[in-house]
C-alpha cells in the first residue's frame, strides 16, 4: 500500500503536536504535584508549629513515658492524667504528680495531639490537685528542686494550700499525720516542687 506524501507530513506532525501535548500535560501534572507537596509540607508545618506540649501529653495518655526533672532524678510510669499545670504517672504502687515547670524533657511521647475540649479542666491547675490532696490527708513525698541529698525529699501531709505555695507536716516516712509524729510544718513554694509521690488507691 502506497502512502501519500502529503498524508505522511500530516501523520507526523499530528504526532509530533501529540507529543508536545503530551510532554506539556506531564510537565503542568508535575508542577502540580510539587505545589500540592509544597502546599501539604507547610500546612503541616504550621500545624506542627501550634502544637503545645500538653496537646503532645494527652495525646500519649495510658503510654509508658519517661520523664526528666530539673532535679536531676528520671522518673517512668504510666501516663494517666495531663493537665493545665501538671500530669500524673501510674507507678505500680504510687502516682506521681509533676508540674511541667519542673519537667526538662519526656521520653516516648506519641506524635499525637489532643486539644482540651473542657474549659473547667482547663482552668483546673496545680493548686486545685494539691487541695484535693490536701482535702484527702494524703501522704505524700515530696522532691523538692534545688535540694541537697539529705532534704531533697520530703515526707508528710500537706496541711494547707495558697496561691504559690503550701505548708506540709512533716513526719516520717510512713507515718500518720499526728501531732506527736510531726516534726516540723515548713513553706514550700510551687516553683520548688519537682514531684510529689502518692500511694496509688486500689482502683488506680
Amino acid at each position: 500500500m502506497c502512502i501519500d506524501r502529503g498524508e505522511a507530513a500530516a501523520y507526523a506532525v499530528a504526532m509530533r503536536w501529540d507529543a508536545l501535548f503530551g510532554d506539556m500535560e506531564a510537565q503542568l501534572a508535575a508542577t502540580v504535584r510539587l505545589e500540592l507537596d509544597a502546599e501539604t509540607a507547610e500546612r503541616t508545618r504550621a500545624d506542627a508549629a501550634a502544637v503545645e506540649l500538653t496537646d503532645r501529653l494527652r495525646g500519649s495518655l495510658g503510654l509508658l513515658i519517661g520523664v526528666q526533672l530539673a532535679s536531676g532524678s528520671m522518673v517512668e510510669g504510666v501516663l494517666s492524667h495531663a493537665g493545665s499545670q501538671a500530669l500524673v504517672l501510674n507507678e505500680p504502687r504510687h502516682q506521681l504528680l509533676i508540674p511541667y515547670s519542673s519537667a526538662v524533657r519526656y521520653l516516648g511521647l506519641s506524635r499525637l495531639a489532643v486539644a482540651e475540649p473542657s474549659r473547667v479542666r482547663q482552668r483546673l491547675g496545680l493548686a486545685s490537685a494539691l487541695r484535693a490532696l490536701a482535702r484527702d490527708r494524703a501522704a505524700l513525698a515530696i522532691l523538692v528542686l534545688h535540694g541537697s541529698a539529705a532534704d531533697a525529699t520530703l515526707h508528710g501531709v500537706i496541711d494547707r494550700v495558697g496561691r504559690d505555695h503550701l505548708d506540709l507536716a512533716v513526719t516520717g516516712e510512713g507515718e500518720d499525720r499526728r501531732a506527736a509524729n510531726v516534726r516540723q510544718v515548713t513553706t514550700i513554694p510551687f516553683a520548688a516542687l519537682a514531684a510529689l509521690r502518692s500511694v496509688r488507691s486500689p482502683e488506680d
